[in-house]
């Protein structure tokens, strides 16, 4: 496992991710919101949408809170005006960093997050500069105990999926972002609903981590993901099975 989705399961395995529950629903309840202003309410309609509350219902968001956060960016009621950026740099260790924001104030966000690349030893990119590392693909994940692996492949591959990578935890379905919904609704008729569906910038290449620099790398990671405004944080970094057991003891 590498990339951000390593940092998460890290986080959650030491019990950080109860103490974030507000933060995360306010983040789920940004995209719920941009999504309806951009497309409208109705889900079957709005692919972003779709891809939105079914990572909302993954994070076990309250159906009151969604319902709410959908509305106002259908009626483009006050704080539906978010912009989308995105970021690009390297943080400790060289590794490659894109970060996507959604934010009501631009110069607030570029300031901050500038600051959280500076105070950690990394340095923010113009847009361009990392991202040719990484791939737009989408992915789909479902919890690996609702579907075997075998099953799941054959299935994910028959919808027309590139890839399908399984670990204790979940199945992740690639596939190419023009295809993202189509092969999420094919998999939904056969598996219900996903735990996400949803473009990710993913890492054509990972770097290995020296040891020394995952606990610069952990707490850069975590002051991103403690920032309101930045929604998604892809990586090109890999850790050392040894170092993931000793961190998650």
């Amino acid at each position: 496992m590498a990339g951000h989705s390593q940092f998460k399961n890290i986080m959650y395995r030491k019990g950080a991710q109860d103490k974030k529950r507000a933060k995360l629903f306010a983040k789920l309840g940004r995209e719920l919101t941009v999504a309806a202003k951009m497309g409208g309410d109705d889900p079957s309609s709005n692919p972003r949408l779709r891809a939105a509350i079914a990572s909302a219902r993954g994070g076990n968001m309250p159906k009151d809170n969604m319902e709410r956060a959908i509305k106002k960016g259908a009626g483009g009621g006050e704080g539906a005006d978010f912009e989308e950026i995105r970021y690009e740099g390297y943080g400790p260790g060289g590794i490659a960093i894109v970060i996507e924001a959604l934010t009501d104030n631009r110069n607030r966000t570029a300031s901050e997050v500038r600051s959280i690349f500076s105070k950690h030893g990394g340095s923010l990119a113009e847009t361009g500069a990392v991202s040719f590392l990484f791939d737009r693909v989408g992915e789909i994940r479902y919890a690996s105990s609702e579907v075997d692996s075998d099953t799941m492949f054959e299935a994910a591959l028959e919808a027309g999926a590139e890839d399908v990578i399984t670990n204790d935890e979940s199945h992740e379905i690639i596939c190419t972002a023009s295809e993202l919904h189509a092969i999420s609704n094919a998999l939904e008729a056969g598996f219900g609903e996903p735990q996400s569906a949803k473009l990710v910038w993913r890492p054509q290449n990972t770097v290995q981590v020296d040891d020394n620099d995952v606990p610069k790398l952990l707490n850069f990671f975590e002051s991103l993901d403690d920032n309101d405004d930045v929604q998604t944080v892809s990586a090109n970094f890999d850790i050392a099975n040894d170092v993931m057991e000793r961190l998650t003891a």
